[in-house]
């Protein structure tokens, strides 16, 4: 009888040759017998040693899959350049994610469902899908009507139709001075001139937007009023409401971004004051996954054809599986859960970056997963961000976020959600070590 461990090092073989990938599924112990001319007993010996071996899943009632590849731990500091850790890039995961994913999603992978989800859908999505998202974008009294509701593959691309939709180009979008940099991405290819707008320690300043429509007309504005990024500012209500008069007065739309919201859901949106100019962008990215993601926008009834349009003539439309799987995540639950573990997940982040950047001045939210860190002098943003990258830190500089001309503040964004909590403490007690030391080439000045 041939050795159990040789068999299971031929089927090892197959999985890192990529010619079984995860998720395929093995024959029934007694077919893999019968094909490899061995005993059931060894059959059951060489399943057996590739669970152990962390190749394969047993499933009770499914069987036995190929499992993905464990995710490669997090870099140390002493590794050599080439490995870094990434305080730029912010997408949390928390470990009962995949599980909780998984089990809703599993119903979509039967044959006859597949093959409907496998169909073309288009930006108006489904009903049912428009009902539950109107349900998550509720806040208090309000809630969004489904059928203003429309559908892209991620919140890019729905912040891209809307401002399409309302900025024709060469013309003026007021944004906050410190914005998301994607949006200053997606101006400069739609052709249009992003507007400075005053923050104050309560967020975007009414009178600057009232100063900057003065001077020039504005077509819209885009803010995030809740968990700005990267300030973690959430607006008052109060400021919300006068906000939502100057916009009246100024008869000028609004491109509230709320894709960082769930992390605190005790505030109205922007939209419950201006519902009739104001477009809601949010996704699923940060909320959930980013590999399977769904953006979505609550839209005033007279721009519903526009976004629709832009969407289309963009190929920015969802695809139907994400669409059905987002469905099905909002409801049983699943996304809820899966908020609620992220919510935590990020108050112990900051508790973390409390601790070790205590002494310093940072701006942030318990619950945000990102701080703003105004650097000591001397350092400046640009020298910092190198020599933290001399470390195997990847922090984003402020000049990243700066809409403008106007002089650019000595800080950085350390975005705390990549790394698993054990290599953040680290990289964090790295960089303030680095921040209380003098930068190199200043002492050498």
């Amino acid at each position: 009888m041939e050795d159990f461990r040789r068999v299971a090092d031929s089927i090892a073989a197959e999985i890192g040759a990529g010619r079984l990938r995860p998720g395929d599924r093995l024959p029934p112990q007694r077919v893999f017998a019968r094909r490899h001319g061995i005993a059931d007993s060894t059959a059951a010996r060489v399943y057996k040693e590739l669970t152990r071996r962390g190749l394969t899943v047993g499933e009770v009632g499914r069987g036995t899959f190929v499992r993905a590849a464990d995710p490669q731990p997090g870099p140390a500091l002493a590794e050599p350049a080439g490995s870094k850790i990434d305080l730029e890039l912010n997408y949390p995961v928390v470990p009962e994610q995949s599980k909780l994913l998984a089990d809703g999603i599993s119903p979509l992978l039967r044959a006859d469902v597949l093959e409907s989800s496998m169909r073309p859908v288009g930006a108006a999505g489904t009903a049912l899908a428009r009902s539950v998202v109107a349900g998550l974008l509720a806040r208090g009294e309000w809630r969004p009507d489904p059928e203003r509701l429309l559908f892209a593959g991620n919140g890019r691309q729905a912040i891209a139709a809307a401002i399409t939709t309302l900025v024709p180009p060469g013309a003026r979008l007021g944004v906050e001075a410190l914005t998301y940099p994607v949006l200053k991405g997606i101006a400069a290819r739609i052709g249009v001139t992003l507007v400075p707008l005053r923050l104050d320690a309560g967020g975007l300043d009414p009178a600057a937007v009232e100063a900057a429509a003065r001077k020039a007309p504005l077509k819209a504005i885009y803010v995030q009023p809740t968990m700005h990024n990267p300030l973690s500012i959430s607006m008052s209500v109060e400021r919300r409401a006068e906000l939502a008069g100057v916009l009246a007065r100024l008869d000028v739309p609004a491109i509230e971004d709320t894709i960082w919201s769930f992390l605190r859901e005790d505030l109205p949106p922007l939209a419950a004051f201006a519902p009739e100019r104001t477009i809601l962008v949010d996704s699923l990215s940060k909320r959930l996954a980013p590999g399977l993601s769904l953006g979505f926008a609550a839209i005033p009834g007279p721009a519903v054809a526009g976004m629709a349009a832009a969407l289309r003539s963009g190929g920015w439309t969802p695809m139907r599986f994400a669409l059905e799987a987002a469905t099905r995540w909002l409801t049983d639950d699943t996304a809820l859960a899966v908020a609620r573990a992220k919510q935590r997940d990020a108050t112990m982040r900051q508790e973390i970056a409390a601790r070790h950047l205590d002494g310093f001045t940072i701006r942030s939210d318990p619950r945000s997963y990102y701080c703003w860190w105004e650097l000591p002098a001397p350092w400046r943003a640009d020298t910092f961000v190198a020599a933290a990258a001399r470390h195997g830190i990847a922090v984003t500089p402020a000049a990243a976020f700066a809409v403008g001309r106007n002089s650019t503040p000595n800080a950085v964004r350390l975005g705390l959600a990549s790394p698993p909590p054990d290599i953040l403490s680290r990289a964090l007690a790295t960089l303030a070590g680095l921040a209380r030391s003098a930068p190199d080439d200043l002492v050498a000045e």
